[in-house]
């Protein structure tokens, strides 16, 4: 069972799209952070992280996701490119949870965690 680190000071920052003069690129970029794999799972346990291959860009796909791009969204998910996070990622990267060098890039586009480990 994957379990919330309470010692983990990982954090994200959130950013509500639009309104303020920003592109949304660029609120997605600075909405974009390192964290470790305590701050991912609880995301994992409700069906919302997503592996997204380092071939794409993260901000890209997490426009795609905040437009509602749904043909290109499916496309990345047919190839490849994007992996909804399933027990076998979740269970190997639970394993590595003391490890300190265990970090991930993370986008979060509500609901979904976009994720890739650096």
């Amino acid at each position: 069972m994957i379990a919330r680190d309470e010692s983990d000071e990982d954090r994200m920052r959130y950013a509500i799209v639009g309104g303020d003069g920003m592109s949304e690129e660029q609120k997605l970029a600075q909405a974009t952070g390192e964290v470790g794999w305590s701050y991912l799972a609880p995301h994992y346990l409700n069906g919302s992280l997503y592996f997204v291959d380092p071939g794409l860009e993260l901000v890209s796909v997490g426009l795609a996701f905040a437009r509602n791009e749904t043909k290109r969204v499916e496309a990345w998910l047919k190839s490849g490119e994007i992996v909804k996070i399933e027990e076998l990622h979740a269970a190997q990267w639970e394993s590595g949870k003391g490890d300190e060098t265990l970090r991930f890039e993370a986008l979060v586009v509500s609901p979904f965690v976009l994720c890739r480990p650096l």
